[in-house]
Order: structure tokens, then sequence, then C-alpha cells
């Protein structure tokens, strides 16, 4: 029983709230698949510069696990790696997605990061936050 003027909290993160809410983010996903499969085929294709932008930052993603195996995790090499992954999915992040190919894309794309848990810095939803919103 909680005295006057104290307030109840629970222990949840936002990794907690995140994996809870999972369900909620596989079932937009799955209508929006189903939703897919109704466009025409050019409609859900990506754009050659989100294509460009994701290819980059496997490429960036690669190259940091490469440089975290060689390296131990430790050096210069291993830092510039893992600065330019973070900037190539910031990257993928503050993409104006505006087409469905586009959204369908970056949305799977950004799921398969967050189920590694590597979506995860605050600047990854204030870009992903920014780029849905409408350039004034």
């Amino acid at each position: 029983m909680k005295g006057r003027g104290e307030i109840t909290t629970t222990r949840i993160n936002r990794r907690a709230l995140l994996f809870r809410s999972g369900a909620a983010v596989f079932a937009s996903s799955a209508v929006e698949m189903a939703r897919a499969k109704e466009l025409p085929h050019q409609v859900r294709v990506p754009t050659n510069k989100l294509r460009t932008l994701i290819k980059a930052h496997m490429t960036a993603y690669v190259a940091f696990g490469r440089a975290v195996h060689e390296m131990g995790g430790n050096g210069g090499h291993c830092d510039r790696a893992s600065r330019e992954e973070e900037r190539a999915l910031l990257a993928v992040c503050a993409y104006p997605a505006a087409s469905d190919g586009d959204r369908l894309a970056k949305a799977r794309y950004l799921l398969e990061i967050e189920v590694r848990g590597e979506l995860d810095l605050p600047e990854h939803m204030q870009a992903l936050l920014r780029s849905t919103m409408p350039k004034t």
C-alpha cells in the first residue's frame, strides 16, 4: 500500500517496451506486407537512393565486425569503423521514405537491425522521427 503522494513505478525500460510491443510491430508489418502485395510491383520497389544507403550500412557493418575481430576491439581502426557504421545507420534512419516501396524496405531493414539490439542510440530514434516529418 502506498502512502499519500507516493507514485507507483514499474521497472520497464525502452528495450522491454520494444520487446513487449513487438506483437504490434509484427502485426503492423504483416498488414503492410499484405497491402504491398496488392500494389503494382514498381510502387513496392525502393528507390536507388535508399538501396544505396542500406548497402553502405551493410558494408560498414561488415567492416566494423572485421575490425572488432582483427583488432580484438582495440585501436583506432575499430573506433573509426564503429563511427562509420553508426553514420551509415543514421543515414538509413534519417532517410525520408516517401514511397510505399521505400517505407517497406526501410522498415524491414531497421526491424532486422533492432532484432540484433543495435538500433539503440537516441540519435537513431531522433533521426527516424525527423524522417517522418514533412519538410516545411
